[in-house]
């Protein structure tokens, strides 16, 4: 502010005597000195943090490599069918009042997780919980499209089987492919381009043989994939706010979200027939919900300590890997039935999305 204020002084008041606008040139120089300096002392210590990362990453063990692979796992998939659970074998068919209260929940445990970063080593990546207004202006409408993409998430969820669940969802780096070129005037390699028809080809297969096939769920699937692809490109414009932590940005994120979902529970008419459910009087079921809540801000750890304690390439497999493991498991214990049709589009979707990962892991690395 007062580098503009001396600039606009020198624009209005060119008659001002020269040894003022020596002195305000003194003051602008000596400030951009000390801008120069915190932006170097920034850079230093961000440096600092990478070579740690790294070095964590080569004294990182077999056993400690397996237990946070596997932590990412067992997070990822039970979060995935808590909520399925939640809407299908509970059969409360209130999905945006079970994402506001898991949200509520994912708040709660921002706030002690942050509070106990500086006593617990293991959180020390976590920064000091703060809340201010102008930022959150400022996040807003990107916390927007993230309540979109978790909204549309369950609302998927309560529509298809998860073993059709990755399928549904899978149209995500189409959609990136299209706003990247739309949104950032950006082109995609060949075969980056190549893996998402494969994906897309896997789409419509797997869509076209699903057993329990819901257009609401295709829908609803279609807008979670959009909302989570452009989430990926309006997050990097709003990182600057939050002085690029994106901890710091989960935590507005998750702030304004229950903001935003409770009069989309009012409007949506939930809150005219919720208090006539039966389950909210159920132990059980509270127990679920908190689970999952709890569960959907320990995915944001376990994929942290997972690249933390391995490497992208090998997240990107994980990821895969794990993708295979839930449609197993919804086979075998929801026993969803798969045709032939639907099982050659799920394995398109997961190789096609495979390829593509490993394809832009390469060329971020030339």
């Amino acid at each position: 502010m007062n580098i503009q204020n001396d600039k606009e002084k020198l624009l209005n008041n060119s008659s001002e005597d020269i040894e003022i606008t020596t002195d305000n040139n003194e003051n602008d120089f000596v400030i951009n000195q000390d801008i120069l300096k915190n932006s170097q002392l920034k850079e230093q210590q961000h440096q600092q943090i990478q070579q740690q990362i790294q070095q964590q990453k080569k004294e990182s063990s077999l056993g400690t490599i397996a237990s946070v692979i596997g932590f990412y796992f067992f997070i990822s998939i039970s979060l995935v069918f808590l909520n399925k659970i939640l809407l299908s074998d509970f059969k409360f068919e209130y999905p945006l009042f079970i994402t506001w209260y898991q949200q509520i929940i994912s708040f709660i445990s921002i706030y002690l997780m942050t509070s106990m970063s500086k006593s617990v080593p293991a959180l020390s990546f976590l920064p000091e919980f703060e809340f201010k207004s102008e930022t959150a202006v400022k996040v807003l409408p990107v916390t927007a499209v993230l309540t979109g993409m978790v909204i549309f998430n369950n609302l998927c969820l309560e529509y298809v089987e998860v073993s059709f669940y990755q399928v549904a969802r899978s149209l995500t780096i189409c959609f990136s492919l299209v706003l990247t070129y739309v949104v950032l005037k950006s082109k995609t390699s060949y075969r980056a381009t190549m893996a998402c028809l494969v994906v897309f080809l896997g789409f419509l297969l797997g869509s076209a043989g699903e057993v329990n096939f819901s257009w609401l769920g295709i829908i609803f699937g279609l807008l979670s994939s959009f909302f989570v692809a452009l989430y990926s490109i309006a997050v990097k414009r709003v990182l600057p706010a939050v002085d690029g932590n994106e901890w710091r940005l989960s935590i507005y994120n998750t702030a304004i979200s229950i903001a935003l979902i409770f009069p989309l529970i009012i409007l949506s008419g939930e809150a005219n027939t919720i208090f006539n459910e039966p389950l909210l009087y159920s132990g059980s079921f509270w127990f679920y919900m908190t689970i999952a809540g709890i569960m959907g801000y320990l995915i944001s750890i376990s994929v942290f300590m997972q690249i933390k304690h391995t490497s992208p390439l090998t997240n990107t497999i994980s990821g895969t890997v794990k993708a295979c493991v839930q449609t197993i498991l919804a086979v075998v214990f929801w026993g969803n039935p798969i045709s032939t049709q639907n099982a050659v589009g799920i394995l398109l979707v997961i190789g096609g999305s495979f390829w593509y990962s490993m394809q832009r892991f390469f060329e971020m690395k030339k």
